[in-house]
């Protein structure tokens, strides 16, 4: 049997396929998938779920000009297959390669960039909107998952969508998955209807009924609406979507490209907005991905036969260590509570959620929730430990500031992943979060270099301090050939190399790329100072005016965006202070999209690596 894939080179080649070549075309797609994705890294399960529907979707629709919008848009493997970028998937993730996401700058047919949920249906309203305005004809679909629901930004867009008189088109993967198992009202409503979908088989049936009756079957239909109204009433708990305005479809199977071929069809004809609800599996196709669909949602290179991780990480890393700190702080204090948005795993709460199952709130794809909701909690009297990743967090730059900074509350915020994460991109680099975050009253801002750092500073945030306090860490494993001291509170650093010539100022991650700077630079008779500033919010004045005066000359490392970063804030201090004298250079990420590509890649393309810091320090001499 001829390969078809070979012949799929965009999604014209699609419509000429019968429904046995679809079948046989899914199948390879998986194999094809399942191997590239072995060698690459990436986001397999939540790929391997939407294949049938991704054909549907290109069998049906016509793309650029029909615009079909991936919320989230980790799921678009399949598309970017069909769209004419089969051959360079293995450069996947990738410096220069393709990336893991939608980009409108790799294909006409990435209609819009998305890497956070839940914005899918408010894009396509818009585009809705303008095609209408403009007399245009083209058809808008939204695909959105039942995790990306959850979040509030999609109940907003339902609401204005379903009151329009647009067509629209929300297409609802529903894999009863996010990362990990969803929660929430939301699921359980969802859950009702897969389970119970008889209700809209009987209302389908009494319409064609109806309006095959000669004369008055259409007008009796009309009349019984209530009646369907009712029965639907007695047998369910209530059709959400129906009551927001939309026309709902569903449950429909979304591995049967046959049913979904059919329904996508009815729904071009349909007026206003509709929801097509599809249920699919998680990682379907593949065993290891079906068992496991949360280690399977974004994976490292691994053993196709085994499933087994090549690249296992070896030890703790940043998210573990919290984890484990966070236990052991919880077993001092029954007030210390962890909440996460749909991550308990990612960020290291997995054994907190098995020892206190009570303490432990997961709210979902919803972060501005999750915030305000830690506010209420501080405001009663308990220790609220809010984990979420840095570019995750952004999405409540409001309720952090409004709701926690301003009234004074006492919210930990575990910052994971600050800093560049590498292979996800742009979207979701952690390197705004010191500037979104430093320019806020009240605001405490630390930055470990280790696991016992981390500790200590998690201990000081839950024991110690009153009022909001963030804790920054990297993703992945820690390096430190220094000894730390004992962290004493914000506001204070350490020297962990002294010298006379330059000023090495950094935190964090950065830390340790600067001690193998200053070594390698003791070589060439340069002695620089290296601090661990660990309080970027409030700074150690004393220590580094101390240090810089002493050099004359300072560079500031740092894995944040330079504009508004640590070393604004040092910048702030020298200006505030009147210093006039001493050379500054900052070195950060500039006001430029960083792209995907791994870490260590990233910081030699920025010049963040010691070989390029140890280039900058000898020309500052």
């Amino acid at each position: 049997m001829d390969n078809i894939l070979d012949s799929i080179n965009n999604p014209d080649d699609i419509k000429k396929l019968s429904y046995e070549q679809l079948l046989q075309l899914s199948q390879e797609i998986r194999n094809f998938l399942i191997e590239t994705v072995s060698k690459t890294g990436g986001h397999l399960a939540s790929n391997l779920g939407v294949i049938e529907l991704t054909l549907a979707l290109h069998k049906v629709f016509s793309t650029p000009k029909d615009k079909i919008i991936w919320d989230v848009g980790h799921q678009t493997y399949v598309h970017k297959i069909i769209t004419g970028r089969k051959d360079k998937l293995h450069t996947l993730r990738k410096l220069g390669g393709l990336s893991g996401f939608p980009k409108v700058n790799e294909s006409e047919h990435d209609i819009f960039n998305t890497g956070h949920s839940s914005t899918s249906i408010s894009a396509a309203l818009g585009m809705a909107k303008a095609r209408d305005l403009k007399n245009e004809k083209y058809h808008v679909v939204a695909v959105i998952g039942d995790g990306a629901l959850t979040g509030g930004m999609a109940f907003e867009a339902l609401n204005d969508a379903g009151r329009s008189t647009n067509n629209l088109i929300v297409v609802l993967n529903d894999n009863e998955m996010s990362i990990t198992k969803n929660v929430g009202g939301l699921s359980t409503y969802l859950n009702k209807i897969r389970t119970e979908p008889f209700y809209f088989k009987v209302k389908e049936d009494i319409d064609l009924i109806l309006n095959r009756i000669p004369a008055i079957g259409k007008s009796m239909a009309r009349t019984v609406h209530k009646a369907k109204g009712s029965i639907k009433y007695l047998i369910m708990p209530g059709t959400l979507f129906e009551e927001l305005g939309f026309t709902y479809i569903g449950p429909i199977d979304g591995h049967n490209i046959n049913s979904l071929v059919e329904v996508f069809e009815r729904a071009k004809k349909v007026k206003g907005p509709i929801l097509i609800h599809v249920y699919t599996k998680k990682g379907k196709g593949y065993i290891f991905a079906e068992q496991e669909p949360d280690t399977f949602h974004g994976v490292s290179r691994f053993d196709v036969k085994t499933g087994k991780t090549i690249e296992a990480k070896q030890g703790l890393d940043y998210s573990a260590a919290f984890g484990k700190a966070i236990v052991d702080c919880a077993g001092k204090d029954e007030d210390i509570v962890a909440i996460t948005a749909a991550m308990p795993i990612g960020t290291g709460l997995k054994e907190f959620s098995k020892k206190y199952p009570k303490r432990i709130f997961d709210v979902g794809i919803a972060e501005q929730h999750a915030v305000t909701f830690a506010a209420g909690l501080a405001k009663s009297g308990l220790k609220p430990v809010v984990a979420i990743y840095s570019s995750f967090l952004q999405r409540a730059y409001d309720q952090i500031l409004h709701d926690v900074a301003l009234q004074n509350l006492h919210v930990v915020f575990a910052i994971d992943r600050a800093g560049v994460v590498g292979e996800d991109g742009e979207t979701h680099q952690g390197i705004y979060d010191l500037s979104y975050l430093g320019h806020m009253p009240n605001m405490v801002i630390l930055a470990p270099t280790c696991y016992e750092e981390l500790r200590e500073m998690l201990e000081y945030a839950l024991f110690s301090h009153n009022g909001p306090i963030a804790i920054r860490y990297p993703r992945g494993i820690q390096e430190r050939s220094v000894p730390a001291k004992q962290f004493i509170g914000p506001g204070k650093g350490e020297i962990l190399r002294e010298g006379k010539d330059i000023t090495l100022l950094a935190a964090g991650r950065m830390v340790e790329t600067a001690i193998k700077a200053s070594i390698e630079l003791e070589k060439m008779n340069v002695q620089a100072e290296v601090i661990n500033l660990r309080s970027i919010k409030p700074l150690d004045k004393q220590l580094i005016l101390r240090s810089a005066l002493k050099t004359g000359k300072v560079i500031t490392l740092e894995d944040n965006v330079i504009i508004g970063g640590m070393g604004s804030a040092v910048l702030t201090l020298f200006s505030q202070e009147g210093i006039k004298n001493v050379k500054v250079k900052l070195k950060g990420f500039p006001d430029e999209i960083i792209s995907h590509g791994s870490i260590e890649q990233l910081f030699q393309l920025y010049g963040l690596d010691w070989e390029t810091i140890v280039r900058d320090a000898v020309k500052e001499l």
